[in-house]
């Protein structure tokens, strides 16, 4: 589904450009003054406790950050495969940097899915690198953590590919926080709140390459199948590539998320949901398969999935909690949370 943002306007409210389960909200106004950041951090509130999904405008990240880094996604998954195959992910890497091999983010999701479609890889290539595989990156570590944490990041050969992640991952770091302040401020907590536990986050940056499908998919196979993100939020570029990005709403029918060029969509994931006792919820989705009439089309996503610092304890948030509304969830380290993630959907 693609949107026209100049015609879909209209008299749309001031922070919210397009109405709907998945809005498209402009962020431009965020910090300008005290008022603004309260309207924002109120439809956030609103949208986060229904669809936990939204698009955003007015984001502030460059142009030419973005194009630059699509550009080298486009040119890294077209090489030969025994080239992409040389920077391979370690089986032994708790969070799959380089080249992913295969799995399936549904079986990360056991508790919802059926067994058949767990059992069936993405029809997906990967590719990620984590702040920690930098080297500075094993400062970021309390010292009883697992040193392959810090696996060092796979590149490329071409120089430019490092230098237009770096920049682009940079950009997402600025966004995610804030992003994270207006989270703060939508749960009516001091705006710097969340500051101390994502200082020293453990993000993946990771691109995503659908691949033309010349031989029709397995029954109830995906390009993802249907599962939640793991961590507090995730950011995500997509292309208008066919075959996109679907939410599902409370109704249990499956929505289009809306592309708007240069927009980023936003969501949050299970960490959020457990911070925020269920105010907040981490809403399935899946990336469908195109029809067949466009299956010799290619479709990339690059989503940065935030996740706060390693020993960051996430437990009930303060304002969320009350004498009818104790605590749903026991507190768990953010760490140990997403390495148990990527060893059930991918087997590491």
């Amino acid at each position: 589904m693609s949107l026209n943002l100049d015609s879909a306007v209209g008299e749309a409210a001031e922070v919210t450009v397009v109405d709907g389960y998945v809005p498209v909200i402009d962020l431009s106004s965020a910090r300008s003054s005290e008022a603004a950041d309260r309207r924002l951090a109120t439809v956030i509130d609103e949208v986060c406790r229904t669809s936990g999904f939204l698009v955003i405008v007015g984001h502030g990240v460059p142009e030419h950050t973005i194009s630059e880094m699509y550009r080298a996604t486009r040119e890294f998954f077209a090489l030969p495969i025994e080239k992409k195959a040389d920077l391979l992910a370690d089986p032994a890497d708790p969070l799959m940097r380089g080249f992913g091999r295969k799995g399936s983010l549904a079986a990360s999701n056991a508790d919802a899915l059926v067994e058949r479609e767990r059992a069936l890889p993405d029809i997906s290539e990967t590719f990620t690198v984590n702040r920690l595989g930098e080297p500075d990156g094993p400062r970021m570590l309390p010292a009883e953590a697992d040193p392959a944490l810090a696996t060092p990041n796979k590149w490329p050969v071409d120089p430019g590919f490092a230098e237009a992640y770096r920049s682009y991952y940079a950009a997402m770091e600025v966004l995610a926080a804030d992003i994270m302040r207006l989270f703060a401020l939508a749960l009516e907590l001091p705006e710097d709140w969340f500051e101390e536990k994502i200082r020293r986050h453990m993000t993946n940056l990771t691109a995503n390459y659908y691949p033309r499908q010349s031989i029709p998919p397995a029954p109830g196979q995906l390009r993802k199948g249907v599962h939640s993100d793991w961590g507090s939020l995730t950011i995500l570029y997509q292309d208008e590539g066919p075959g996109g990005l679907q939410v599902q709403d409370k109704s249990g029918q499956w929505l289009d998320v809306p592309y708007i060029e240069g927009s980023f969509v936003v969501n949050i994931g299970d960490l959020m949901a457990i911070w925020t006792n269920n105010r907040w919820v981490s809403t399935v989705h899946r990336v469908v398969n195109p029809p067949r009439a466009l299956a010799g089309t290619e479709r990339y996503s690059v989503p940065f999935f935030h996740q706060p610092a390693y020993d960051a304890l996430i437990e009930c948030i303060p304002t969320c909690t009350g004498p009818d509304n104790p605590p749903r969830h026991a507190p768990v380290r953010s760490g140990d949370y997403i390495v148990g993630k990527f060893g059930r959907a991918y087997g590491g």
